[in-house]
């Protein structure tokens, strides 16, 4: 996928699949050097990144990194450091660390059927939930089909039409229901292919489990222990809170056209597949109180982190648990999570010691090189041109 990406082609795919331009504009996973040097105490190529973003075609641009130096916040363009944002599939990172979380325990076993927890809800044209495991959901090897590839759901939410229906509230199980009308992807275990019907699956075992909604554990096993007062899952609540930017989108195809401003929709379309909210600051906050172990147990933490490859074309890039591991140009090795919605693409990733991070955002999702802004802040790579 080029750096510049199409509102129905990214959106759709992913919601952002994480793989937006963090995993497959990746020139940089080829042939890694092999060391890993260290940035710039000023961050002067992630700086210059932001600043590419925006001549490409990005309203504003955000980013927060930690090291070993401490803290520094960079902007560029109409934004706001401490910018709240909608995260989009970086809250499946969320999501499996909480169903990691009751595994520990004892309340549900990854490796249990998906039936078990949802009698007769995957069905339907090859799909059979007695087949699948939990796991199976959280690494995107289950075959299920994404629902965000559906023609008719990308016709009303990501073209046009999504003026018309940015408000329609969607249910985790209609959501289900329509990537049931479609073949799987391939038999359970068979491959991998990102699906987002997989974590609206996940959400409601969640429910399932605790008998309470999924973003009420997220909120108290995560937001709350953590005190990360930016994070939010929205539910029903169309509105961004501040202080926030507005969200920008094309809603075409090829990215020609008039500039929406997207700020409001309904998070129901998303669910837990990428309903979030938070900001640099937070998910930085987030992924290194994960990879340090202070959010699971060794042994869930070692379950999480065992991946599996994603493509022989991305052989530097491979998923755990809700957590994705990429090797950059530099051969630096990441762990974290992307994530893209409407007039939104975020990354957010740390080594794997928890020590150097970065969470940032662009509030478009027509234009823009993500990958650059990692390469820059973990590799020292300035953006060319």
């Amino acid at each position: 996928m080029p750096a510049v990406r199409t509102t129905r082609t990214v959106l759709a795919a992913v919601l952002v699949a994480g793989l937006t331009a963090t995993a497959v504009a990746t020139p940089a996973l080829a042939a890694p050097a092999p060391t890993a040097p260290a940035a710039s105490a000023d961050h002067a190529a992630t700086r210059a990144a932001l600043r590419a973003a925006v001549d490409a075609g990005v309203p504003g641009a955000v980013a927060q990194a930690r090291d070993g130096r401490g803290e520094w916040t960079g902007t560029a363009g109409e934004r706001g450091g401490k910018d709240r944002f909608r995260v989009g599939s970086i809250t499946k990172t969320f999501v499996a660390t909480v169903l990691l979380q009751l595994q520990a325990e004892g309340r549900i076993d990854l490796d249990d059927p998906v039936e078990k927890w949802l009698p007769g809800v995957v069905r339907g044209n090859g799909h059979d939930g007695r087949r699948i495991t939990v796991r199976q959901l959280l690494n995107h090897t289950s075959g299920v089909y994404s629902v965000t590839s559906d023609p008719g759901f990308q016709e009303k939410v990501f073209g046009p039409g999504f003026l018309q229906h940015r408000y329609d509230r969607w249910t985790p199980r209609g959501l289900v229901g329509i990537a049931m009308t479609h073949a799987p992807d391939f038999a359970p275990g068979a491959g991998w292919n990102y699906s987002n019907t997989n974590y609206v699956l996940a959400g409601m075992v969640i429910e399932k489990v605790t008998g309470r909604p999924y973003g009420k554990a997220v909120e108290n096993r995560i937001v709350k222990p953590l005190k990360l007062r930016a994070t939010s899952v929205p539910g029903t609540d169309v509105t961004m809170p501040r202080p926030s930017s507005p969200a920008w989108s094309k809603l075409t195809d090829d990215g020609s056209g008039p500039v929406h401003d997207v700020s409001e929709l309904s998070p129901t379309l998303a669910y837990a597949a990428g309903e979030m909210i938070s900001d640099s600051n937070d998910l930085q906050t987030f992924y290194r109180a994960l990879l340090k172990g202070r959010l699971l147990p060794k042994a869930e933490l070692r379950e999480m982190t065992a991946t599996v490859p994603v493509s022989p074309e991305l052989p530097g890039l491979s998923y755990g648990l809700g957590l994705m591991k990429q090797k950059l140009s530099c051969g630096q090795e990441i762990w974290g999570h992307g994530g893209g919605i409407h007039g939104s693409s975020s990354e957010a990733h740390t080594t794997r010691d928890g020590g150097h991070s970065l969470a940032m955002n662009f509030n478009a999702d027509w234009a823009g090189d993500s990958t650059a802004v990692l390469e820059a802040e973990f590799c020292g790579v300035r953006p060319k041109g």
